[in-house]
């Protein structure tokens, strides 16, 4: 699977995890000089805190385009520290 964002393929894996039609990427599978940490958190009730990036690519900003759980409860954790995308990235074979 490949995440792309303005053109550019900023994570990549083929072992993905899919939870609630989201695919999760291996945090090693993100090209990190693509990714800036985001004061942005939210709650889901059974997987716990998200905490976000925004993606930078050739100058433009994607706010908030992805969410990872560094920390999750026994049930997520499949995911722990795995990064899903929205906001227009799109996700694909």
């Amino acid at each position: 699977m490949k995440a792309i964002w303005n053109n550019r393929v900023i994570a990549e894996s083929e072992n993905t995890v899919i939870i609630e039609n989201n695919h999760y990427f291996p945090p090693e599978s993100i090209n990190k000089d693509f990714f800036k940490s985001s004061d942005t958190h939210t709650a889901c009730a059974w997987k716990g805190e998200a905490s976000y990036y925004s993606t930078q690519v050739d100058g433009k900003e994607n706010k908030d385009a992805a969410w990872y759980y560094p920390e999750v409860s026994e049930l997520a954790k499949s995911i722990k520290g795995y990064v899903a995308f929205w906001r227009g990235v799109e996700v694909v074979k």
